[in-house]
């Protein structure tokens, strides 16, 4: 059972287009356990399971009966983006970027927003180029102001921050493996 459990709510979560956090939370688990699941690094007890179900509107006997397999979605329009933030920061993101290796943004970054005071570090690599406006990108002790046309590539565990030193807005086209939003 183990085995199949992670990839079916993986697969669930995505024809309903939730985001691990979302379902989580909506289910009232913390969010590392559906990642977990679905990684296959923790069997979920009968009780999380059904919270998690509960969440999708699923019993416990649809789930181990039905299959979610659908066709990869290959093309999406810009209306079909995911917006996965809010504030001054859009993140938009390429299909469901947890049934995926790599995570593609669209990024707006308005006049003096910027990822967080706390520097960021994951795993994985980013990278990204800028298509309108001035970035102020910071990895390590290194400081760059990136314009149109200008791109990063980094290891994530390096601490990084994007802030937006223009008077308009910033977009950015950015990859991320693996997906970390």
């Amino acid at each position: 059972m183990d085995n199949i459990v992670g990839p079916k709510l993986r697969l669930l979560r995505a024809k309903l287009g939730l985001s691990q956090r979302a379902l989580a939370k909506k289910a009232g688990v913390p969010s590392s356990t559906v990642s977990l699941v679905e990684s296959g690094r923790t069997s979920p007890s009968v009780g999380s399971l059904k919270r998690l179900l509960d969440a999708a509107g699923l019993s416990l006997g649809e789930f181990f009966s039905q299959d979610f397999e659908q066709p990869q979605q290959v093309f999406f329009r810009s209306e079909e983006f995911t917006e996965i933030s809010q504030g001054d920061v859009s993140y938009r993101q390429l299909g469901c970027g947890q049934a995926s290796s790599l995570q593609i943004l669209h990024e707006t970054y308005q006049p003096g927003a910027d990822s967080g005071r706390v520097p960021l570090s994951h795993e994985g690599e980013e990278g990204g180029l800028v298509v309108e406006g001035r970035l102020e990108v910071t990895v390590g002790d290194q400081v760059r102001v990136l314009k149109p046309g200008d791109g990063y590539l980094f290891s994530s565990l390096l601490p990084h921050r994007f802030r937006n030193i223009g008077d308009a807005p910033c977009v950015i086209i950015s990859a991320c493996t693996p997906p970390t939003f």
